[in-house]
C-alpha cells in the first residue's frame, strides 16, 4: 500500500469488494484487510487481525510487529480488547492506555511499546469463527467518532470478504482432499490387481494382504500400494 496515497473510504470498500478469490487465498485476503485498514482508518499506526477458532485465538495478519506482540500478550492472559471484541462482536475503544482500567496489565504493556490508544472492532467471519480488527496508535485519543464509524463500516465489508474467502478456502481444501482420495483409490485398485494376478486370489483377499503389509511395516496402505505399482512398472 503506497504511503503517498491514503485511500478514501469508498476506495477501500471497493478494493475489498474486488478481491478475486481465485487469485489469492485466505491469508492473502487477511493481509489485504490489515494493510487497507491501516491506510484507511485515520490515526492508525499499526493494524492486526485476530481470528478466534476452536483451537484458540491467533493473529492472522499484521502490519507491524508491535501489533502482533500486543495481541499475543492478550492471548497469553486470556483477556484484552481484541479478545473481548471478538467474543462480543462489539467495538471497544481505548482512548488512553495510560489510564485504562479494564485490562491494566495489557495497557501497561501497550504504554511500554509506545501505543497510547487503540481500537478493537469485532469481526464475524464464519460459523464457529470470530475475530477482531485491532487498530493501534502511538498518539493518545487518536480515534474520534468519525474514525470509529469508519472502522466499523470497514469491518463489515472486511467480514463479508473474509467469510467468502473462508468458504472458498474450505471448498478448495475439500477438492484437494477428494483428488488425493481418488488418486489413492486408483493406485490401491492397481495394486489389488497386481496381487490378484500374482497370488491368484480374490479382490477381498488382495486388500487384506495390503492391509496386513501396511500394519506390519506401520505404513499407509496407499504408500504400500504405490510402491507395489512402481515395482511392477520397473519389472514389466
Amino acid at each position: 500500500m503506497s504511503e503517498t496515497h491514503r485511500p478514501t473510504a469508498a476506495e477501500a470498500f471497493a478494493r475489498l469488494g474486488r478481491i478475486k478469490l481465485g487469485e489469492t487465498d485466505l491469508d492473502g485476503v487477511l493481509t489485504i484487510v490489515a494493510e487497507l485498514a491501516r491506510a484507511t482508518v485515520p490515526g492508525a499506526d499499526a493494524v492486526s487481525v485476530t481470528l478466534v477458532r476452536a483451537t484458540g485465538p491467533a493473529t492472522a495478519a499484521f502490519t507491524a510487529e508491535l501489533a502482533r506482540s500486543l495481541d499475543e500478550a492478550q492471548y497469553r492472559r486470556g483477556h484484552g480488547p481484541c479478545l473481548d471484541a471478538a467474543a462480543s462482536l462489539q467495538t471497544l475503544a481505548t482512548p488512553h492506555t495510560e489510564s485504562e482500567s479494564r485490562w491494566p496489565d495489557w495497557a501497561a504493556r501497550a504504554v511500554d511499546a509506545g501505543v497510547l490508544s487503540a481500537l478493537a472492532v469485532g469481526l464475524p467471519v464464519e460459523e464457529g469463527v470470530t475475530g477482531a480488527i485491532n487498530v493501534y496508535s502511538t498518539a493518545p485519543d487518536a480515534f474520534d467518532d468519525e474514525a470509529v464509524a469508519l472502522a466499523q463500516t470497514f469491518a463489515a465489508y472486511a467480514a463479508a470478504a473474509l467469510a467468502n474467502a473462508h468458504v472458498y478456502d474450505v471448498q478448495v481444501t475439500l477438492a484437494q482432499q477428494m483428488r488425493v482420495a481418488m488418486e489413492s483409490r486408483a493406485v490401491i485398485e492397481q495394486a489389488k490387481g497386481i496381487i490378484m494376478g500374482e497370488r491368484r486370489c480374490t479382490p477381498e483377499e488382495a486388500i487384506q494382504i495390503l492391509i496386513g503389509v501396511s500394519r506390519q511395516g506401520n505404513r499407509k496402505v496407499r504408500d504400500i500400494a504405490a510402491a507395489l505399482v512402481a515395482r511392477a512398472g520397473r519389472t514389466s
